[in-house]
């Protein structure tokens, strides 16, 4: 069992938020763009992004991830796309 459900973790000195789902630990892809794009707008670059794939490579990134809530920076829980390791790794590749 893990002690912390819902830790946020650091990487390059942006926080990016995890949920413990089904037995294995789940990253906010939102967070993730926006530590390794420096993005303003890191939602809306995942939404592009999203649909460039697509078109170029005929990849839908969204079938590795879920709609998993997690608490927002208004501390509320809200659903946002998030991916396993396996998933995120294919993403970002």
């Amino acid at each position: 069992m893990v002690d912390k459900p819902n830790k946020l973790i650091v990487f390059q000195s942006k926080e990016i938020r995890r949920i413990w789902h089904e037995d294995e630990w789940y990253y906010s892809v939102v967070d993730i763009v926006a530590a390794l794009t420096d993005s303003t707008n890191p939602r809306d670059y995942w939404y592009k992004m999203k649909i460039r794939v697509k078109e170029e490579d005929g990849f839908e990134p969204s079938t590795v991830c879920r709609q998993l809530k997690v608490e927002a920076p208004d501390g509320k829980m809200r659903a946002t796309d998030c991916s396993n390791t396996e998933g995120v790794l294919r993403i970002i590749q």
